[in-house]
């Protein structure tokens, strides 16, 4: 049976204007979403425009910054020190030290060449024990002499010898007593020749005046040295040694601060070797005078904690303090200033500024000292906050920093 093709045709059903329809509602709800999502966004400030703030860092300090009255700088100084050299010229044949050698006091440090002197020394022990022999042979005359002079004493008054023999025998008593006396003269004479080259030898010894430590070596073996030092190749001293239990902190103190330093006053010392430590210390004197072209006046701070690390002419400040530090306030603190923190629904707040962006961050609070808060939870040292936030500054806002 065959179809009439041309009877055929595409019936145009309502479907087809449901489809088009269902496309427009799409498309308007889409909008509507994004208009909705985008004023959700403005409204949490996300997508309004940036605003200016002004941040502070989170900072570690020291608990005496809060009662410093006045900090000063200087360098730290041996009270006792010493340039050790000979009173003898002579030449240098040992030296048993090095910089930085610990050395008691009496300890020979160098020696310098002493052969004569030792010569010197043997020939007076020597002359020494002849005087000494000749005293025994004296004194062996006298007592025979003595008894001698005794007994023709007793003949005379019986008549048993003449004069004549007793005088001989009073005279000869009389230069035993005489040559006994020059014997112990010549001894004497003898021990004080030794003395004298005990104490040239000791001259050629240089030994620590103090227990200390060794600064510099200035001569070596082979050198002359001379307690003048006049020559041109000669040197006086031959090491420079400190006591390190005499070392203080040397400050210029400007006179019109003076009157907030007293003695004994509590300060606290930190070393610019050693930034991380603060070492208490206290004043030990103000020095009766003033430097009239700087008009300062020089203040001895001596140290309460003593650490090996601290050497001779390192820089140093000086924190002079109103009061002591307890021991709980040795340690440093992280802390923040104050305006920073805000209140939101009763909760203590910070903005922290990461990526251009604030972020609210709960903070636990503790000391206040002056116009900084302690912080004690997780900020880091170094944290940038925004400072005095505003009511409007919201959570993700973006932020530009402006420098004060």
């Amino acid at each position: 049976m065959e179809q009439d093709i041309s009877k055929l045709k595409i019936e145009k059903s309502p479907a087809t204007f449901r489809t088009g329809r269902h496309k427009k509602l799409f498309y308007l709800l889409g909008a509507l979403f994004a208009t909705i999502l985008a004023g959700f966004l403005y409204l949490e400030g996300i997508l309004m425009p940036a605003v200016s703030v002004e941040v502070v860092s989170v900072m570690q300090i020291y608990p005496s910054q809060a009662f410093t009255l006045l900090n000063a700088s200087g360098y730290v100084a041996a009270q006792r020190k010493a340039a050790v050299a000979s009173k003898v010229t002579g030449l240098l044949v040992s030296i048993n030290v090095e910089e930085g050698s610990r050395v008691k006091k009496g300890q020979i440090i160098a020696r310098l060449e002493n052969e004569d002197v030792i010569a010197a020394k043997e020939q007076a022990e020597a002359n020494l024990n002849v005087a000494r022999h000749n005293l025994e042979q004296t004194k062996a005359e006298l007592q025979d002499a003595t008894l001698t002079f005794n007994r023709y004493k007793e003949l005379l008054s019986h008549d048993y010898i003449s004069q004549a023999d007793y005088d001989a025998a009073e005279a000869r008593y009389k230069r035993a007593v005489a040559g006994v006396e020059a014997a112990e003269a010549t001894v004497k004479a003898s021990i004080a020749a030794l003395q004298a080259a005990n104490v040239n030898i000791e001259y050629t010894l240089i030994r620590a005046p103090f227990d200390a430590v060794v600064l510099t070596k200035n001569a070596d073996v082979g050198d002359i040295v001379t307690p003048i030092g006049a020559a041109a190749e000669a040197k006086a001293a031959v090491v420079t040694i400190a006591d390190m239990n005499s070392l203080q902190v040397e400050v210029d103190v400007s006179e019109s601060n003076l009157g907030n330093v007293k003695e004994g006053q509590p300060c606290e010392i930190q070393l610019d070797a050693l930034p991380e430590l603060r070492f208490r210390g206290a004043v030990h004197m103000i020095v009766p005078t003033a430097d009239r072209s700087k008009g300062t006046v020089m203040v001895k701070v001596r140290f309460i904690d003593t650490d090996p690390r601290i050497l001779p002419e390192m820089s140093a400040k000086v924190s002079f303090l109103s009061r002591a530090v307890r021991g709980e306030e040795q340690s440093p603190r992280k802390v923040l200033n104050s305006d920073a923190i805000v209140t939101r629904n009763g909760e203590k707040l910070v903005f922290m500024v990461k990526d251009n962006r604030a972020f609210a961050m709960p903070i636990k609070m503790g000391e206040k000292f002056n116009d900084m808060i302690e912080v004690l939870n997780s900020l880091k040292l170094g944290d940038k906050v925004v400072l005095k936030p505003s009511a409007k500054l919201k959570n993700g806002r973006r932020v530009k920093i402006v420098e004060k």
